[in-house]
C-alpha cells in the first residue's frame, strides 16, 4: 500500500535526560541552548525547510508547558519595552519562533512502557491513517542539508516503503556505541536488520549507523505495542522498523548533512562546537 506524502512530523523529547541533571530536572533536555536558541528550534526548523508545518513534540508532563510558552507566547511585556527604545529589531527572533510552524506539544502516554518508541506511539491519535509522516528525536541534529527533505525526496523515489530511514557513515571506534545497519540490498539500499551497540567491530555488518531520523508509514503502530518490548523490557523504534522490513521495503538513504548526537554532555559540548565552527565561517 502507498500511502500519501508526509504533512506532519513528530518530535520526540520525553525523557529524564539524567545525564543532564541538575539541569534537566527544570529544563527539558532539548530546550538547552546552541548559540541564541535551544535545540528544538533547530529541529523545528529541520522539518519546516523540509516541507513540513505540522508539528506535534511530545514531552514530559513537566515540560510541556515550557514548550508551549517558548512556541506560542507572544511577550508584550518585551515587545512593549523593545518599542519604546526602539529596538524592535531584536524582537524578530522572537516573531519567528511564533510564526514558525504549526506546532501541538502533547504528554507521553504514561501508561506507556519506557523507550524510545513510546513518543511516537502517543502521538498516533493525532496523525492521519493514510499517511505517512517524519519522527525526529530532539537529541539528533544534522548540520548542512537536513534530513527532512531527504527522507521526502526518497519517499516520491519509493512510495511503497513501509519506512525509510536516514544513515551516515561512522569510523569504527564508535560502532559500538550506535545501532550498526545491515542491509538486505546493497544495490537498493533496503534494511534487513540493526544490530545495536555492537560489541566487536567484526560484529557490525557495516559502517552506516542508525539515528534518530525516520519517515514512518501508520503500519509502524502494530508494532510500537506495549506487548512488544525488546531489550530492558523498553519499546524501541528500531524494533518496530525491523519487523516492519521483514513484510516489505525499509528504505535506507545516507544523510546528506553531517549528523551529530546531544544526548550526553560531551556530545553536547562537541555540536556546539561545532555550530561555533560553522557560525564563524558566515
Amino acid at each position: 500500500m502507498a500511502y500519501k506524502k508526509a504533512t506532519k512530523a513528530v518530535i520526540t523529547d520525553a525523557g529524564f535526560a539524567s545525564r543532564f541533571l541538575p539541569i534537566t530536572k527544570t529544563i527539558p533536555k532539548a530546550m538547552l541552548p546552541l548559540g541564541p536558541k535551544p535545540i528544538m528550534q533547530y529541529v523545528v526548523e529541520e522539518c519546516v525547510a523540509g516541507g513540513i508545518k505540522d508539528i506535534i513534540i511530545v514531552s514530559t508532563p513537566e515540560g510541556k508547558h515550557i514548550y508551549e510558552d517558548y512556541f506560542s507566547n507572544p511577550c508584550e511585556k518585551i515587545y512593549k519595552q523593545l518599542a519604546s527604545q526602539g529596538k524592535l529589531d531584536r524582537f524578530e527572533s522572537v516573531r519567528n519562533v511564533l510564526e514558525i510552524a504549526n506546532i501541538k506539544v502533547i504528554e507521553q502516554d504514561q501508561s506507556l512502557p519506557y523507550g524510545n518508541g513510546s513518543p511516537i506511539a502517543s502521538a498516533k491519535p493525532y496523525l492521519n491513517d493514510d499517511e505517512a509522516f517524519l519522527a525526529l528525536y530532539s537529541d539528533d541534529l544534522i548540520f548542512g542539508q537536513g534530513d527532512v527533505s531527504t527522507l521526502m525526496a526518497a519517499h516520491e523515489e519509493y512510495p511503497d516503503a513501509k519506512a525509510i530511514i536516514t544513515a551516515q557513515e561512522m569510523p569504527q571506534e564508535v560502532w559500538s556505541k550506535y545501532g550498526m545497519i545491515a542491509l538486505k540490498d546493497e544495490k537498493k539500499m533496503t534494511l534487513s536488520h540493526i544490530v545495536e551497540k555492537p560489541s566487536k567491530p567484526e560484529d557490525s555488518p557495516s559502517n552506516l549507523t542508525s539515528y534518530g531520523r525516520y519517515l514512518l508509514t501508520p503500519e509502524v503502530f502494530a508494532h510500537l505495542d506495549p506487548s512488544q518490548t525488546g531489550l530492558d523490557n523498553e519499546l524501541w523504534t528500531v524494533d518496530a522498523i525491523t519487523k516492519l522490513a521483514k513484510s516489505g521495503d525499509v528504505i535506507v538513504t545516507k544523510s546528506k548533512g553531517e549528523w551529530l548526537t546531544t544526548g550526553d554532555p560531551k556530545n553536547y559540548f562537541a555540536a556546539y562546537k561545532k555550530f561555533e565552527e560553522m557560525e564563524g565561517k558566515k
